[in-house]
This record gives structure tokens, sequence and C-alpha cells, in this order.
């Protein structure tokens, strides 16, 4: 698979989060997925997305930077969006919220094996200051 290719893939898996489309989701992450280094599969996997989800109603991932290097990925994807309570244990609670995540992807056979992720919890922290 080429660079081109395994963007391709990633793009149409970003999509596929923000319809919420969880019936497609084994189509792009392996049934052995791991997170952070953790293996959580993919019904585990689901569930964390599903979670996200209903904390953040409004959460939508947008690419902003999107590096391929077969059979990996790097992302920065950043958000602009309003958590209902807590969110990364800050009270967002309602309150609009612009952060980004750095993700590694690691593909196995055109499928998401390996996931690290690091979110900016700084710059939501730096929103929340009284002003």
């Amino acid at each position: 698979m080429t660079g081109a290719d395994l963007c391709d893939v990633y793009r149409r898996y970003i999509a596929c989060l923000n319809r919420q489309d969880w019936a497609k989701l084994e189509q792009f992450v392996d049934d052995d997925v791991h997170y952070n280094g953790r293996r959580i599969g993919l019904s585990g996997y689901r569930k964390m997305l599903e979670r996200d989800f209903c904390e953040i109603p409004d959460l939508h991932f947008n690419i902003q930077l999107l590096i391929s290097d077969p059979p990996s990925i790097a992302s920065r994807l950043v958000f602009d969006c309003t958590p209902k309570g807590k969110f990364l244990g800050l009270d967002v609670n309602g309150r609009r919220v612009s952060f980004g995540e750095n993700v590694f992807y690691e593909f196995r056979r055109e499928k998401i094996a390996q996931v690290w992720s690091v979110i900016d919890k700084a710059a939501i922290e730096a929103q929340l200051l009284p002003a």
C-alpha cells in the first residue's frame, strides 16, 4: 500500500467517525487493536468512541496535518467542541474549547492495529482560566 493509499483509508476512517457509523468501524480497526499500549480490541475501541460522542455531542474530527510512512500514519487532529461535563478531569461543563490531538497509527492489513494518542490538555486548561 502506498502512502497515498494509506492516507485515503485514514480519511475514510475519520469520515466514519464523524458519521458515527459504528457498524462500519470494523472496516478500519483491527479486532485486536491496542490504544496507548493497552489492548482494548475493536469492541473497547468502539465503546471509547461512543463515550466520547456521548460526553461531547458536537465532537467532530478535523485533520490538520497528515503524514504517511506505510504502515504508519501521523496525524494532528483539531477539535472545537463543547464537552458536557468533565473532560480529561477538567470542569468544562458545556464551555466551548479548542484543542489538538497528536496521534500515531500503525496499520496491519489496511486496518488500524496500534494507536498512540496525546491530547493537548494544557490548551484546554488555558481556556478555562478566569478572564
